[in-house]
């Protein structure tokens, strides 16, 4: 055992029986678990979070394919690495079968010219692409890769994958077999449930806890739940401001927000600021829903979510999860109608692709007397001069007379 390598690299699998979790891939059934057993793998792109098995996958492929394999990794890889690799694949002495399996660690991170780069000899099957990100490659990637290759999303490991993973490490001696580990089913499972589908995060912690415990006169490393909540940082939030689950995060906040369940809008505004969201974004978000969703059937949530967002912008984090939770809640639970919202856009495109006519004479503006003369202004009712401040008269051009934007409905009681 190499003790300078940490347990999560050391636990790496080598094949795919040694492989746990991503079953709806790798099952035995499945085409991926396939290809790679028949070494007849098309050039692929893995995506998913941060300790799901991108990296443990790929190396299970370097250890079963006959094709020569490398490993470059995107932040510290240039155009000229990637030259070397398909200069040496295409040297009949040091690669007789004159194709190779390229793994490209972080490939979003790879700049458009890079990606050029590999396009063609992807193209003609001399490089087996493998990508890892861990964001979604349809935004990041080359959509001319994207087309030559499967994207396959991993998903994060299940607490019982981890317990898996954890227990399997205590017994292999490239793991911690040999040391003397008493630790509980119970505690295990605890630390599974912390690293939140990250296994690195698991196995690090274990690790941690094993080296910085001393024996008990028995001789064994006794780890408890205090040992390994002293070892985990707080259970891991997999959440990037940046990335694609930021966006889908705000997205599940609007749609809950919108569909009138409080728990969850409380639940994703929880999300986003335990993985660091602007408190501003989230409020004016808040804002743009008491509008869009809520519009007409309360129009006091916009005054109190545009209250909320002036609150927010003035007394800052911490507190201001208070008064974001206190907008949204109103916003979630307030009766909803987005008849502003079609008014306006249903207007707009009127405007945009249809001849709609000139403004009627007796609404136009007549600042000066000459105007009068011309018919500007001219037949104007002033509607607080008859019963009830209304009188029917024509506002819109001729050109669109019945026509509908606003419609009134149920939620409305204006």
């Amino acid at each position: 055992m190499n003790s300078n390598e940490p347990l999560a690299f050391r636990m790496r699998p080598k094949t795919l029986e040694e492989y746990v979790g991503q079953e709806h891939v790798l099952g035995k059934d499945k085409i991926l678990y396939r290809t790679i057993k028949a070494d007849r793998l098309s050039s692929i792109i893995l995506f998913g979070p941060p300790g799901c098995g991108k990296t443990s996958l790929a190396r299970v492929i370097s250890e079963t394919t006959k094709y020569k394999f490398y490993k470059l990794n995107a932040v510290t890889a240039g155009v000229a690495d990637i030259k070397r690799v398909i200069e040496e694949t295409k040297n009949f002495m040091l690669n007789p079968s004159g194709k190779s399996i390229l793994f490209i660690d972080e490939i979003h991170r790879f700049n458009k010219l890079q990606q050029d780069a590999l396009l063609p000899f992807v193209e003609n099957g001399t490089i087996i692409l493998i990508g890892a990100t861990t964001e979604n490659p349809y935004f990041e990637v080359n959509k001319a890769l994207i087309s030559r290759s499967m994207v396959i999303k991993l998903e994060p490991l299940t607490e019982e994958n981890i317990y898996q993973i954890l227990k399997n490490s205590l017994e292999r001696k490239d793991g911690l077999g040999e040391y003397n580990i008493k630790i509980s089913d119970g505690t295990l499972k605890k630390l599974a449930v912390i690293a939140n589908g990250d296994v690195r995060t698991a196995l690090n912690g274990l690790e941690i806890a094993v080296l910085t415990t001393n024996m008990d006169k028995d001789g064994y490393i006794n780890i408890t739940d205090e040992i390994i909540k002293n070892s985990v940082q707080d259970r891991k939030a997999i959440f990037d401001k940046n990335g694609e689950v930021h966006y889908d995060n705000i997205s599940a906040f609007i749609k809950s927000m919108r569909g009138s369940d409080p728990d969850a809008t409380v639940f994703y505004l929880a999300r986003a600021l335990n993985g660091g969201e602007d408190p501003m974004f989230l409020a004016r978000r808040i804002v743009i829903c008491a509008s869009e969703d809520v519009g007409l059937a309360n129009p006091n949530a916009l005054v109190v979510a545009n209250s909320a967002m002036q609150a927010v912008h003035m007394v800052g984090m911490p507190e201001a999860r208070i008064i974001l939770s206190e907008a949204a809640i109103y916003v979630a639970i307030s009766k909803k109608s987005n008849a502003a919202y079609m008014a306006i856009n249903n207007a707009l495109e009127d405007v945009k692709n249809k001849d709609t006519g000139e403004i009627p004479m007796h609404i136009r503006n007549a600042p000066i007397d000459k105007m009068r003369e011309l018919g500007y202004n001219e037949g104007y009712l002033y509607p607080h001069n008859f019963p009830g401040h209304y009188v029917e008269q024509q506002y819109l051009p001729d050109k669109m007379l019945g026509t509908k934007y606003y419609i009134k409905d149920e939620n409305i009681d204006l």
